[in-house]
């Protein structure tokens, strides 16, 4: 069986939460790290597999899969949720 762009964009979405849900429970083991290096572990484990799934329910769009519901929900969910990290790396730092 043939896995959509869609539903992996709504995997890449569960990812994501639980890369969030892992980097939460383990923040104390990153208190010595500098602040530049705690960034960048942010945008690879947050924005970046969030940003992916957002460009592949764009790409199941374009592709006319057939499933537009879950695609859409897709873009919306990755998009949100690489928007507000990438914007509390911008501005919180």
């Amino acid at each position: 069986m043939q896995r959509n762009l869609a539903g992996t964009s709504l995997l890449l979405f569960g990812l994501s939460i639980l890369l969030l849900i892992m980097l939460t429970l383990f923040e104390a083991a990153l208190l010595g790290i500098s602040a530049a290096a705690e960034r960048l572990i942010t945008f690879l484990l947050l924005v970046l597999p969030a940003g992916s799934g957002a460009l592949l329910g764009v790409l199941s769009l374009r592709r006319k899969e057939g499933r537009t519901w879950l695609a859409v929900t897709g873009i919306l969910l990755n998009a949100l949720f690489a928007l507000f990290h990438l914007m509390i790396l911008l501005y919180a730092g």
